[in-house]
This record gives structure tokens, C-alpha cells and sequence, in this order.
């Protein structure tokens, strides 16, 4: 299974409840904080609703 680091690089301040639960799902806290996870459809998904707060890379 193939990986993808993501990045938090935008705050979640003035967001709707639903992308904060979603970076906290994906693990993500701090601006400029890099988790890693495998490359499925529900990672892929959760990525695609907070795009504009993320930056994603393969590993």
C-alpha cells in the first residue's frame, strides 16, 4: 500500500465543525504538523474535504 505524507499548512480558526473533526481525524493539530498515512479511498476522501488546509506528498 502506497503512503501519503499531509501537511497542515492553514489554521482551522473560523471553520466549520466538520473540517476541524476532519483534521483531528487525520491527526493533524498544529500548523506545519506532517502525518503519514496509507493511500485508501476514506484517507483520499478526508483529504479532499479540508484540501485547502493541507498539502499532500507521496512517501
Amino acid at each position: 500500500m502506497a503512503k501519503i505524507k499531509v501537511k497542515q499548512v492553514k489554521s482551522a480558526i473560523k471553520r466549520p465543525q466538520n473540517q476541524k473533526r476532519t483534521l483531528t481525524a487525520l491527526g493533524l493539530r498544529k500548523i506545519g504538523q506532517v502525518v503519514e498515512h496509507d493511500d485508501t479511498p476514506n484517507i483520499i476522501g478526508m483529504i479532499n474535504k479540508v484540501k485547502h488546509l493541507v498539502s499532500t506528498e507521496e512517501a
